[in-house]
């Protein structure tokens, strides 16, 4: 998982405004008992980082993949 995919995560779990401050505040025992944004700067995974998270935050696991995003439309196929 890339650092992009882990804020991506974030925020459409808590929203962009509230990830932040879990992501600077909350202590999670996952990730030896920092924040995340200390983690990361750590050198912890950003997968692990999230599934410390999501584990403290009781996300259910068929959300810990966040939201499907469906493709783009690529029109009728003209080039």
């Amino acid at each position: 998982m890339r650092i992009s995919d882990f804020w991506r995560l974030m925020d459409d779990e808590f929203g962009a405004g509230y990830s932040r401050v879990l992501s600077s505040s909350l202590v999670l025992a996952g990730v030896g008992g920092r924040t995340a944004d200390d983690a990361l700067a750590a050198g912890y995974s950003p997968r692990d980082v999230w599934l410390a998270l999501c584990d403290v935050q009781d996300v259910p696991p068929e959300r810990r993949l966040g939201r499907d995003i469906k493709p783009a439309d690529k029109g009728s196929g003209t080039f």
